[in-house]
């Protein structure tokens, strides 16, 4: 057997496991709260800082699915470390509505925690080339950390500084330390706990749906809103999940060596899952302010939050298949545009724009459809 079908026969063996389903359970949370934040303030203040604590959330997110490939979780001691980092996420879930504030401290604590742990496990159980990757990798980690726990007690404006510093330093990170190709990936578990991540993130918009309906008259309007709206993250489903694309994501990245699959892992599960996620969550605001006013305008940022959204998942979308090559994008980017272009729709219609982006969707998936046929 040949070094890739062997290491492809090893991969497909390691399948995702339920406590790492558990563990995803308090990221279902985190989605919650960021996504109550932006409803509640859809300012672009308000954005910024949504997107200020997405990226640093998804980067240590994302670094706990990089730890559960390399580290299974079967012994007692990793159990409770992992529950040790469910905690750290805990936290920082609940300082979300007001991290900015008061709750700044509560954040950068749990973030800590969170860091700790992840470079700790890692270290200790990640194997000869995971365990040197990491140990280099680590100083990066525990620097970002540093400083979102810095800036957990200083005032909101230096705050936002220091967190977005802390960004920075985690995007250049893999850059300056060139030796992430040595992290050993196996690719379907790390394709299947990617894809479950995104249906995390779509039952977000489901839940959007139920609580923009919460107090409301059953009514026609109402009806109506709510199946367009669970239509469209049907759509969104379909997008990432149809044609079988994660099993062509999954043979994309098998059939790479070692140090390529880490470099492809970085960006096109990293990189381009962030506006992905980023994507559904504006996407679902949107849908959870049409909801109650179906048949009214909505403000600019409502129609912002629909288009927009739409259009920040069609953007990670076009990436993630243009860095595994698993797809043309011609389409892709003409549904983007045309997302956008809805825009002016909800500002007349609140209904009439939701049904718009079904009809954009629909006319992409038909047309990829037709073609791949």
């Amino acid at each position: 057997m040949s070094r890739v079908s062997a290491e492809t026969h090893e991969e497909t063996e390691y399948r995702v496991s339920t406590l790492e389903l558990f563990f995803d359970l308090v990221f279902v949370f985190t989605i919650t709260q960021l996504t109550g934040t932006l409803a509640g303030d859809t300012s672009p203040l308000g954005f910024a800082q949504v997107v200020i604590m997405l990226c640093v959330i998804l980067w240590m997110y994302f670094g706990y699915v990089w730890l559960t490939n390399a580290v299974a979780p079967n012994t007692t001691v990793r159990r409770l470390l992992l529950m040790g980092g469910m905690g750290g996420f805990l936290v920082i879930a609940l300082a979300i509505p007001n991290a900015f504030g008061s709750a700044g401290i509560a954040f950068g604590v749990g973030y800590l925690i969170v860091n700790l742990v992840h470079s700790g496990l890692f270290i200790s159980a990640g194997g000869p080339g995971s365990a040197a990757a990491m140990a280099r990798l680590a100083p990066f980690n525990l620097g970002s950390a540093g400083l979102v726990f810095v800036g957990g007690f200083l005032p909101s404006t230096p705050r936002a500084v220091a967190w977005v510093a802390a960004v920075v330093l985690m995007i250049v990170s893999p850059y300056v330390n060139r030796r992430h190709g040595e992290f050993r990936i196996r690719s379907a578990h790390f394709v299947e706990r990617h894809g479950l991540v995104v249906i995390v993130a779509l039952g977000e918009s489901i839940i959007a749906i139920g609580i923009g309906a919460a107090g409301l008259p059953i009514n026609l309007q109402l009806v109506i809103a709510a199946l367009l709206g669970l239509t469209l993250v049907y759509q969104l489903w379909w997008c990432y999940f149809g044609r079988e694309q994660d099993v062509r994501a999954e043979h994309a990245l098998a059939t790479m060596s070692q140090s390529e699959r880490a470099r492809a892992a970085l960006s096109a599960f990293g990189w381009a899952h962030a506006p992905i996620l980023l994507g559904i969550v504006v996407l679902a605001v949107g849908v959870k302010k049409t909801i109650g006013h179906a048949t009214e305008h909505l403000y600019l940022s409502g129609a912002l939050a629909l288009g927009g959204g739409a259009a920040i998942f069609l953007l990670g979308e076009i990436y993630f298949r243009a860095r595994l090559k698993i797809g043309t994008n011609r389409w892709r980017i003409i549904a983007l545009l045309a997302a956008l272009a809805t825009v002016p729709i909800g500002l007349w219609l609140a209904i009439a724009q939701v049904a718009a982006l079904v009809v954009v969707f629909g006319a992409l998936l038909a047309v990829e459809a037709k073609l791949r046929a």
